[in-house]
């Protein structure tokens, strides 16, 4: 479990995280989402340790990172895949780390066989691709076989055989009941990734909830009406207390009713129904709808 109570940071004037509560629970990929500025990056990195609070604590399975033993057994973290020095191989790079925590030769050969980067783990790091690049980051995340991952824009620069992959990879993580962390802002991404969402904005909480109570909040369901009798039907919805909405010639957009209560009154009036179809708010969406407010324009603010 990754637990952050009443993070605080400041660099000089700008409060970049302001007073964030909040646990990450094994079992399910949760999703780190906010604006630009939000404050996103510099929440990782005080989870590792690698920038003090100001104020509050961040703790892994209940303890600083910089008190495990074994780090790398107990977390495993991307936030820039490309810190690797560029003249040494990817397959010694990891060696290299793996050395640090009595970890074999062996488990370095089956990340690098878990990662698809068996025919380029001899090159040179420096000439690797953007996306092979992230495959190595992902990969020295995963070589301590850890129980909690922080993954920092893990798809950026993987090709879509890559980001179905990664997707796959995480979820079954998850559900061998690891701790999984996730920052992107791939929307579409995180919609059919994350179980749970935590969202922050200018370094404050915006919502720590399940992915589809997150869109739910953002905007209500409504209903897809495509109907030659449109205008009649949009009378009936009206008595009935909902709300229909013209959406083109024959279409409504209906709030406030059930799908299946509008084709019951579609029926009783004898209105011929081409279309009855739930609509969903996006993650998208539903993001913008939530952050409106939390938007960093300025150019100073912290990722």
């Amino acid at each position: 479990m990754i637990e952050a109570a009443n993070l605080t940071k400041r660099y000089g004037e700008t409060v970049a995280v302001n007073d964030l509560s909040f646990k990450v629970e094994p079992g399910k990929v949760t999703g780190f989402l906010g604006p630009n500025g939000a404050g996103k990056s510099t929440t990782m990195r005080l989870l590792l340790g690698l920038d003090r609070p100001d104020a509050g604590d961040a703790t892994i399975d209940g303890a600083h990172y910089r008190d495990l033993a074994r780090p790398l057994e107990v977390v495993g973290a991307l936030l820039e895949a490309r810190a690797v020095h560029p003249g040494r191989s990817a397959f010694n790079h990891l060696l290299c780390l793996a050395q640090t925590q009595g970890i074999g030769k062996e488990r370095v050969q089956e990340v690098v066989d878990l990662v698809g980067l068996q025919s380029a783990a001899r090159k040179r790091a420096g000439a690797f691709s953007l996306g092979m690049g992230q495959r190595l980051g992902i990969a020295a995340a995963l070589l301590g076989d850890p129980r909690v991952l922080i993954l920092d824009e893990p798809v950026n620069g993987l090709d879509p055989e890559g980001i179905i992959w990664i997707r796959t990879l995480m979820k079954n993580l998850a559900s061998d009941g690891r701790t999984v962390f996730v920052s992107s802002h791939l929307m579409n991404e995180m919609a059919v990734t994350a179980d749970h969402l935590i969202v922050i904005g200018r370094g404050r909480l915006v919502a720590d909830c399940s992915t589809e109570e997150f869109i739910e909040r953002a905007s209500g369901r409504t209903v897809l009406v495509r109907s030659p009798d449109a205008e009649r039907l949009a009378e009936a919805v009206e008595a009935e207390g909902g709300k229909a909405t013209p959406d083109g010639d024959g279409v409504l957009d209906v709030a406030g009713l059930e799908a299946a209560r509008i084709g019951e009154l579609a029926s009783a009036g004898g209105f011929v129904l081409h279309e009855l179809t739930p609509r969903r708010a996006s993650l998208e969406g539903a993001f913008m709808e939530l952050t409106r407010e939390s938007v960093e324009y300025g150019a100073g603010g912290a990722a």
